[in-house]
């Protein structure tokens, strides 16, 4: 039986790269007739009709038996505009999708993508491009974000690209769970480079080099990039199904028989803004063991599944200090940081009698409520709930710093008795950062002997990090939606610390002939779900596996007979789960070095020649497809980038500030360029015209610096700590007007980016308070404002550089910074 999951995505706009095709919102378009939905539509500059969008549709097909599903993802690009297009897309699939095959589409003609090492593939994308070839290339960028590029659609000519994975479900405590993401959230990126605004990229960074291939541009406030979703999935289960549900999308199910089941999706204009969760329990509580084989011509691969034994709570329970960080920077601002908070007021109030606490927040910076963890009394716990309920959601998500202060800079101290506790971290966050990898890999060098416990917050977090975080913390991770009950998750957290199913696992194969087995190490069972081995075998299969640990009643231990099956069913999708399974270990590696681009050769070049080998995508190989047969004229393709939507539940507020508008533009035209003096500039460099003229002033510029400013917010701003006025100005200022009185004209000079015109200079000035004596006691020194921040003390305005010392001196400046000119 074939299962199908269509997801079918239309009028999905695009963000285009040039000035002469600027997007807008039917919404604010007096001459374009709105689409359902206020849909964003192309409107080229000289004013003809309105367009449709580049991608047409998407529509996913799934065929779910058992633990393994093998889904693929079909797109339909569309070109409504006079002249040939190049269509980018950034797009989630699940962090744990073995992506295997690449087919394009164009008329008649299917064009089996090749997988090339990643640079490789480039270079034949790009000559395919310029030879006038339709062509397509598939790279991932996170093992949850990946791009599809076509290059050369011409005008009212469809190309449909199709994607191809398989995926192990997760199975837990008796209820599997399908889940399909629909939209990469915006991503926070160390050093500067989040991106500034609606309809714009991330900028890359020194931690983050490829941010702008992560953070692809997000529709203004108000529109939407597409509607008409269609979803169907369809289950073989093998056993009875119960409790079919999906969390947060509203569903209509047929069932042929009691093992099998179809679902549909019952509103066809819902938008995909969110993951769908599918959920569901079959008639035996548990799921026997199993060895799934296959053989081809690579070789003999098998899975192996173990089902762990019941979860037993030990007669003496050992002492707990617990630490829970939570996330409070802007992408958390309202719905989610309210969820968040409940939440953790719940996992306070049920702590046990003996347990010891504390609680972390990070955003730009992080913040301890005390410095060190404090019984579980009454008073404690008081003191805590009124901090959080002081919360707000603001600013960047530096979790790199509160991985530093719950990993690095503490450590647990002996109980009353002298037992050390068992010391677990606890984050709550959404995961959108762009340094998810850096982040693990500090996790797994940093956690020790701690447990790291993580739950992703809203309806599409980033699951690559949570889980990630888990796993390198020997933890577990939860997910909470905003229409989830906190309860059953913080009940399910403490059932899990409280009494691990199985530690210190040992899988023995005897004398069956394996090799290349993953994981390494099986990590610790804090829930009832299976353990999955995938590995290679060097002979026939005979013999016995015996699961070896500890249970809180002591030692474990379960042997299994396993047989080769006379007739083996077809279970090809064994050698990508396996192949994926090698790939993540051989990142695991080092993951820091791979988020900086610096990954090792030697590793890097078995993670491409396992890629080449099974066909998969890795951070190293890329599909690529050409049509050859079919050359396309006209020039060189305007390139469109297809922008996604605001995950359900985020802040436009709390990611980019002044309510998610488009700052400087006028209300029908949206450009890439962001509307600035600097993006005209940039826009007409693209186009070979010559530069508007810009005016010498700069002023304010509005969402770019406001966010930039958000993400640097001084450390001090919350502590009030005496600043020595030297310290405030930032090294750029120090000297300024020295130099301006020596070498300038008039008063004016540019150093570096610093520009002074007639003596003043563009701040950002950053407050402990912004009291009237405060705003007073500025416009005394002649500051003028152009600008500030609500959710931070912070102005921008313009400054005499010869009166620096003098505002640096007032108490209640903390730090004064230049706007780059």
């Amino acid at each position: 039986m074939i299962s199908r999951t269509q997801i079918s995505t239309r009028a999905t706009i695009v963000q285009v790269a040039l000035l002469s095709a600027c997007v807008c919102a039917a919404a604010f378009a007096q001459q374009a007739s709105p689409l359902p939905g206020g849909a964003l539509r192309i409107i080229p500059a000289e004013g003809q009709p309105a367009a449709a969008c580049p991608l047409r549709h998407t529509d996913v097909q799934a065929d779910i038996v058992g633990f393994v599903g093998r889904v693929t993802v079909r797109q339909v690009f569309e070109n409504p505009l006079d002249r040939k297009i190049e269509a980018v897309y950034v797009f989630p699939l699940p962090q744990n999708a073995a992506v295997d095959e690449m087919v394009m589409i164009v008329g008649e003609r299917r064009i089996v993508g090749q997988v090339k090492e990643r640079g490789e593939a480039r270079e034949i994308y790009e000559a395919a491009r310029a030879a006038g070839h339709v062509a397509s290339l598939l790279d991932q960028e996170r093992p949850n974000i990946f791009t599809q590029s076509v290059a050369n659609i011409e005008p009212g000519v469809q190309v449909t690209i199709e994607i191809s994975y398989v995926e192990a479900l997760r199975y837990e405590d008796g209820v599997f769970e399908w889940v399909f993401p629909m939209v990469v959230g915006p991503r926070y990126i160390p050093g500067g480079g989040s991106a500034p605004a609606p309809l714009t990229n991330g900028r890359p960074t020194q931690q983050v080099p490829d941010a702008d291939k992560i953070t692809p541009p997000v529709t203004p406030k108000g529109t939407r990039a597409g509607h008409d979703i269609s979803l169907t999935v369809n289950i073989d289960a093998g056993l009875e199904i119960h409790d079919l549900a999906s969390v947060l999308h509203k569903i209509d199910a047929v069932s042929p028989d009691a093992t099998r089941a179809t679902v549909t999706l019952r509103d066809a204009a819902e938008i995909p803004n969110r993951d769908f969760i599918l959920r569901y329990s079959l008639a035996a509580q548990r799921i026997g063991d199993a060895f799934l084989m296959h053989e081809d011509a690579r070789g003999k691969f098998f899975t192996l599944i173990l089902q762990p034994p019941r979860r037993i709570v030990p007669r003496e329970v050992m002492p707990r200090e617990l630490v829970f960080v939570l996330d409070t920077s802007g992408s958390m601002n309202g719905f989610p940081m309210e969820k968040s908070k409940a939440l953790m007021a719940t996992m306070v109030d049920s702590m046990r009698p003996g347990d010891t606490f504390n609680i972390i927040t990070f955003a730009g910076n992080t913040r301890i409520l005390w410095n060190a963890p404090r019984p579980n009394t009454d008073a404690n716990r008081g003191e805590a709930q009124t901090f959080l309920s002081s919360l707000r959601g603001s600013g960047g998500t530096e979790m790199m710093k509160a991985i530093d202060a719950a990993l690095v800079q503490t450590r647990p101290a002996p109980s009353e008795s002298g037992a050390m506790p068992i010391r677990i971290v606890c984050f709550l966050t959404d995961g959108y950062v762009g340094n998810d990898m850096a982040i693990i890999d500090a996790i797994q060098k940093n956690a020790d002997t701690t447990r790291v416990f993580s739950f992703g917050i809203g309806n599409s977090a980033n699951r690559y990090l949570l889980d990630g975080m888990a796993s390198a913390g020997r933890g577990e991770a939860e997910y909470v939606t905003l229409a989830s009950k906190g309860d059953d998750a913080v009940a399910r957290f403490n059932e899990r610390v409280l009494a691990p199913v199985l530690t210190d696992i040992d899988i023995d194969f005897g004398d069956l002939p394996v090799a290349d087995v993953f994981p390494k190490r099986v990590p610790d069972l804090f829930s009832a779900k299976p353990i999955m081995i995938h590995g290679r075998l060097t002979g026939e299969p005979s013999g016995t596996v015996t699961i070896r640990g500890n249970t809180g009643s002591g030692a474990y231990e379960q042997s299994i007979a396993v047989a080769a099956p006379d007739s083996p069913p077809d279970n090809k999708a064994l050698a990508s789960l396996w192949a994926r399974a090698k790939v993540g270990a051989l990142m695991n590696r080092d993951l820091a070095a791979a988020q900086r681009g610096q990954f090792p050769d030697e590793l890097k070049q078995q993670v491409t020649a396992l890629g080449v080998e099974f066909g998969l995508m890795t951070q190293f190989t890329s599909f690529v497809a050409v049509e050859e047969m079919t050359v396309t004229v006209g020039g060189e393709p305007m390139k469109v980038q297809v922008p996604v939507e605001m995950p359900a539940g985020v802040s436009y507020d709390g990611v980019f500030g002044m309510g998610g508008r488009v700052e400087g533009l006028s209300s029908q035209n949206i450009s890439l360029f962001g509307g600035t003096a600097d993006g005209r500039i940039r826009a007409a460099k693209s186009l070979g015209r010559p530069a508007p003229s810009v005016p010498a002033r700069r002023g304010f510029r509005g969402a770019a610096v406001l966010r930039e400013a958000a993400e640097d917010m001084p450390l001090d701003a919350d502590r009030g700590a005496q600043i020595k006025p030297a310290d405030k100005l930032d090294a750029a200022l120090r000297g300024l007007a020295a130099k301006v009185k020596r070498d300038g004209a008039d008063g004016s000079l540019t150093v570096e980016d610093v520009k002074v015109i007639d003596w003043r200079v563009d701040l950002m000035i950053y407050l402990r308070d912004t009291s009237d004596a405060t705003l007073e006691a500025l416009r005394k020194l002649g500051f003028v404002q152009t600008g500030e921040s609500k959710t931070i003390r912070l102005l921008l305005g313009t400054f005499d550089v010869r009166k620096l010392d003098e505002l640096a001196k007032l108490e209640a400046v903390i730090r004064i910074k230049p706007v780059a000119g």
